[in-house]
């Protein structure tokens, strides 16, 4: 009997230790299972918000594009210069020739935007009923955006004038900055793809128009010069652009590009001279189509 007990002492305990480890390891197994689930769901929360962020900033990116496409649509509602007939692609015009007689003139402005006259010039604009084509300058278009949204959204034709406003000579690749780095910049400020080009002062064999003809780019001259760039007397300033101005014509004036407050001043009565010989007011685009209207309707009568 005494070695029974002895044999079944030892074995109790046995039971009883193993019973304990048990207990303990399903303790252990509870504790890291809540532990390991926390762990689960943090790292599910962690996907959640990555997924909420990256759904916000494909909102955001979604509402830019929709805003920008608007804005485009209101800019090709009030007329862009791509709107220029494809016969006009890549020439070089300085006045419509026009066979009905109408008698229309458009005012161009160089070398804006610019701050206070550019405002002027628009407000004079505004107040008379009339829409002009800008030629703009990058560098300036870049310091006053908000001058170069405004054009556009007044009805105006915004047009390409370099990005420099530079004479010297220019190869290929400076041409094309000048030219493509302002009109990528118009139509990120504004929303209007523009294919008229003006040429500062008027060269038209140092690069510039080579590159623009080449692109397709309808380049602008005029028939009818200020000189407001020389700062004439207002009057000689008006009769400067009455003399030399007939039906098709371009008239070339400065809203940019230094102190413009003759412009400004002459602007009212230049409106008022024209209006009385007749003449209503077109944008570039809008002569060029009265042109290649015209010529269309010449060529069916024959």
């Amino acid at each position: 009997m005494e070695n029974n007990k002895s044999f079944l002492w030892p074995e109790g305990i046995l039971i009883v230790l193993l019973a304990l480890g048990g207990t303990l390891s399903l303790g252990l197994m509870m504790l890291i299972k809540p532990i390991s689930s926390e762990a689960q769901s943090r790292q599910s929360i962690n996907v959640k918000d990555t997924g909420a962020n990256a759904g916000t900033q494909q909102r955001v990116e979604a509402l830019k594009t929709l805003m920008l496409t608007s804005w485009q649509q209101e800019a090709q509602a009030k007329g862009l210069s791509d709107a220029v007939p494809s016969s006009f692609q890549g020439a070089i015009i300085s006045t419509a020739k026009l066979t009905q007689g109408q008698k229309v003139i458009a005012l161009t402005f160089d070398d804006g935007p610019w701050p206070e006259t550019t405002g002027q010039v628009l407000d004079i604009l505004k107040a008379n009923n009339i829409k002009g084509t800008f030629f703009v300058v990058g560098q300036n278009l870049k310091n006053y955006p908000e001058l170069g949204k405004r054009i556009v959204s007044d009805g105006h034709v915004i047009a390409n004038h370099t990005w420099h406003h530079w004479y010297h000579f220019f190869n290929p690749q400076a041409a094309a900055f000048e030219i493509d780095s302002t009109t990528n910049l118009i139509y990120q400020v504004t929303g209007a793809k523009t294919t008229l080009f003006r040429p500062p002062g008027g060269i038209l064999h140092n690069g510039l128009v080579a590159y623009a003809k080449n692109q397709k780019y309808t380049v602008v001259m005029w028939s009818s010069d200020s000189t407001d760039y020389k700062l004439p007397p207002v009057p000689r300033l008006i009769n400067n652009v009455i003399k030399d101005s007939k039906p098709g014509g371009i008239v070339l004036m400065h809203d940019g590009g230094g102190n413009r407050s003759r412009t400004v001043q002459a602007l009212p009565e230049i409106i008022s001279n024209f209006r009385k010989k007749g003449y209503r007011f077109v944008t570039i685009p809008e002569l060029l189509q009265i042109q290649d209207s015209d010529q269309r309707l010449a060529t069916h009568k024959k």
